[in-house]
């Protein structure tokens, strides 16, 4: 059977070949590391490593070359260790079993590690290769990315020299990233003391889930579904029509996904239990009627539940639902220059409220770092109106695109010239490594690209083989072809 080096181009896949045989899950980076500066020097290149343990290797450009800008090519030497349950395999020892699948490279009942491995081997490849026309390169391989983007946070401004960075961890070919969204975590917290429930008051649980969630940046254009935000306005007419009591809401799990499920429980005096049926009901309708097409699994239940606990205080109730009915959810801003991206978003993702106790966790993103300022400050004082105390944590920078950027026009015309055809030019409501490396080294011209990649973080990651090819001889036409000093 042909093996992964037997692909073409051989020049990457030997050097993804290597990789994969290198135990580097996130967190373990010292074989990969020591493999990376023993190839570097093996090539009589300046390597070595910065303080936060990132990997840089230095070509000097080609004889007659000396005049363009310098070039940084940027991938991350981690990778996701993700792997079937009926899958032995220890990350930290064992080489990843990788195979060819008719058009596709894939594992063995783990994840691949194209992202980034591919990347890394096709900078490899370049500063192997004696025969490329190029500017002054640097390899630049930053550790730890899959685990909080921690080498691009650790970069120091002056460890690197070039003008221009490709960062090659896209996972569409045929697609140029000029953009990416920062984010930043906003939490709200409260503490009282429970009030003691009304006599002959019965609890209800009503159940809000089928709705379709999704990635909180990537399809927050959708117009999907929040369950919290649709949970609130039942829970609102509760109070004013029934003087509903609160006892606890659970709504959401994960920041970057939009909540796909909430439960509450209210409680009401039995006889409006019926009452609080038809409300419930009442609602159903209604979000089925305005999600049609965008939501056709919605489902909510409502029934009697035997839960032995005091509610929430009335004035903190109505501070809480007021909040989350004010809290602003979706898109707030596309960008002014591409107008079919979404530039700054919000996500309710998760809410969680008991008799003592409420917690409210938003993931803030824009492309713009003032925007994500003004979101993450606005955000705040809803919640402070409610008299909640409001923490904001894990900001990272946006990378806000550029039009106008010269590598774009070389990389635009070179492209066409290989292929026939225009690159789509996009930003992704996502981040990417650029927006931190931009923030840390002001000025950059950047531009993120690579093969197809599918299900990368779990074992179903593969790589369209098809696109390696496309997307190596792309890269070493744009290192012949960047702009002059």
């Amino acid at each position: 059977m042909k093996t992964i080096q037997e692909l073409a181009p051989q020049n990457v896949w030997k050097h993804f070949y290597s990789l994969t045989q290198i135990p580097r899950p996130s967190g373990y980076m010292g074989p990969v590391t020591e493999f990376l500066l023993s190839f570097g020097k093996g090539l009589g290149l300046e390597s070595f490593t910065d303080e936060i343990g990132n990997v840089i290797i230095r070509k000097p450009a080609t004889p007659g070359m000396e005049n363009r800008k310098g070039v940084i090519l940027q991938a991350h030497m981690d990778m996701v260790p993700q792997k079937n349950n009926d899958t032995v395999h220890d990350f930290e020892k064992d080489p990843i079993d990788a195979y060819i699948d008719g058009e596709w490279v894939k594992a063995r009942g783990t994840t691949l590690g194209a992202d980034n491995g591919l990347g890394v081997a096709a900078m490899m490849a370049i500063l192997e290769d004696s025969t490329l026309k190029h500017g002054p390169l640097e390899a630049l391989i930053t550790t730890d990315e899959e685990t909080g983007m921690v080498g691009a946070f650790g970069l120091k401004q002056g460890t690197v020299n070039g003008e221009i960075l490709l960062n090659l961890d896209s996972e569409d070919e045929g697609e140029l990233y000029i953009g990416c969204a920062g984010g930043i975590d906003i939490t709200a917290t409260m503490e009282y003391k429970g009030d003691k429930p009304d006599d002959g008051d019965v609890c209800m649980l009503i159940n809000l889930k089928g709705l379709r969630g999704g990635h909180s940046g990537l399809e927050i254009n959708e117009g999907r579904g929040n369950a919290n935000k649709l949970m609130v306005r039942i829970v609102q007419s509760a109070i004013e029509c029934l003087d509903a009591n609160l006892v606890r809401w659970n709504g959401g799990n994960m920041r970057n996904a939009i909540p796909r499920e909430a439960e509450v429980v209210l409680a009401v005096s039995s006889a409006q239990q019926q009452e609080l049926l038809d409300l419930v009901e009442d609602f159903k309708e209604t979000f089925v009627e305005e999600y049609k097409g965008i939501e056709n699994d919605i489902v909510i239940e409502a029934g009697v539940v035997n839960e032995k606990s005091d509610v929430v205080p009335v004035d903190v109730r109505d501070s809480l639902v007021s909040a989350i009915h004010a809290c602003q959810n979706g898109v707030t801003r596309m960008i002014p220059s591409v107008p079919d991206t979404v530039e700054t978003s919000s996500n309710l993702a998760i809410i969680e409220i008991d008799s003592t106790h409420a917690a409210f966790k938003i993931l803030a993103r824009s492309s713009s770092d003032s925007m994500k300022d003004y979101l993450s400050d606005s955000l705040a004082d809803c919640f402070k109106l409610a008299g909640m105390k409001v923490e904001t944590s894990g900001s990272y920078s946006g990378w806000q695109p550029n039009v106008d950027s010269p590598i774009l026009a070389a990389m635009k015309e070179s492209y066409k010239e290989q292929f026939g055809v225009e690159p789509a030019v996009k930003v992704i409501h996502a981040g990417l490594e650029c927006g931190i490396i931009g923030a840390n080294i002001p000025g950059l011209d950047m531009i993120s690209f690579g093969p197809t990649l599918r299900s990368p973080h779990s074992p179903d990651e593969r790589v369209l083989i098809a696109t390696v090819p496309k997307f190596y001889d792309f890269l070493v036409a744009t290192l012949a072809k960047t702009p002059m000093k």
